[in-house]
């Protein structure tokens, strides 16, 4: 972490792509883009129509010849062309011509944990289509970790978790390094999609894909616990007959449906856990889990995952922002490494 952390105070701007959202920090400038990873085209000329929050609006409600795509898909990307487009667009003429004043452009990117060759490189290459010479690569959870004010560098037990859209990172980090990590592919899509699933099948009720998010109308009140309301009332289409239609959710059936796909998160925590040295585990008991990514506002999660382990969990301050943060806070100097000299032999 310490060569990594020289390499990255040398860097200019630092992008989060995010499947969710696309966040971009630039040097002495703090967070400037924070926007839907969405862009809508004309399929018939080509043309980019809008980017961002206006591209995410038009989900759903487009003609045929225009298509709102995601150029990222669980944190990589598998459309670099349109990755950049996006991104130049966010990022708007003003702040490109002040980064492309640099002499040496250089780029910081988050990656997944454990993510292949083939999705590093077009993280890079993205980057590399804005104008950056030279791309620096951090992992997602240390990235995190640093922006929600963990003493990562020290040689004591912290525990992150990374809730993100489209999978789940969960990982133990000492001296700055990652002890033992698990990414579970199951995020806060795979839980929306769970409600939806369970409204058609027991209710016969389709869920517009531009309302509020599915998770957010069903589970007001408590969320996930027990304390919550007995019952929601939904509103959406008939499968059948096509006309709207409103019916009234038992909620605790709905956090039956949540629960299957947060089971896998669970095992993934396990898996952590068992993965660590004994004395690592043992500062967890103080410490517990922190809780960062925009899904972790889930309502009811952190006392699910509470009960499950048994150690205190905790949520960043501002979770949906920790790991773009945590790239500025390098970038600005404001992390100082453990130095670890060898011994001189006498």
């Amino acid at each position: 972490m310490t060569a990594s952390l020289e390499q990255l105070r040398r860097c200019h701007f630092a992008v989060d792509l995010g499947a969710a959202r696309t966040r971009v920090y630039v040097k002495g400038s703090g967070l400037v883009v924070d926007q839907p990873s969405a862009a809508a085209v004309n399929t018939r000329t080509g043309a980019l129509i809008a980017v961002g929050e206006f591209a995410e609006k038009m989900k759903g409600r487009t003609p045929d010849y225009i298509r709102v795509v995601r150029p990222v898909s669980g944190g990589t990307v598998v459309d670099i062309e349109m990755a950049q487009r996006m991104l130049r667009q966010l990022l708007g003429d003003k702040m490109r011509r002040t980064l492309r004043r640099k002499p040496f452009l250089r780029a910081a990117a988050c990656t997944p944990h454990d993510a292949d060759p083939l999705a590093r490189r077009a993280a890079v290459e993205t980057l590399v289509g804005l104008g950056a010479r030279r791309v620096e690569l951090v992992d997602t959870l240390i990235a995190a970790a640093v922006g929600c004010g963990l003493p990562v560098e020290q040689p004591e037990a912290t525990m992150i978790m990374v809730c993100g859209a489209a999978a789940t990172q969960v990982a133990v980090l000492s001296l700055g390094s990652i002890v033992t990590a698990e990414r579970i592919p199951v995020g806060g899509e795979a839980v929306d999609h769970a409600i939806v699933q369970h409204l058609r099948h027991e209710h016969e009720l389709m869920l517009p894909s531009q309302s509020v998010r599915p998770l957010q109308i069903a589970l007001s009140g408590n969320g996930l616990t027990r304390q919550g309301p007995e019952s929601t009332e939904i509103h959406g289409r008939d499968v059948a007959t096509g006309l709207a239609r409103s019916v009234r959710v038992d909620t605790a059936a709905v956090r039956d449906a949540i629960e299957t796909p947060l089971t896998a998160v669970l095992d993934g925590i396990g898996r952590v856990l068992r993965g660590c040295p004994p004395d690592l585990v043992a500062d967890l008991v103080d410490s517990g889990i922190t809780m960062v990514g925009g899904s972790a506002l889930l309502p009811g999660l952190d006392q699910m995952l509470r009960q499950a382990t048994k150690l205190p969990v905790h949520i960043a301050e501002r979770p949906d922002i920790c790991a773009v943060q945590g790239l500025g806070y390098m970038l600005e100097g404001k992390i100082e490494p453990l130095t670890l000299e060898p011994i001189a032999s006498k």
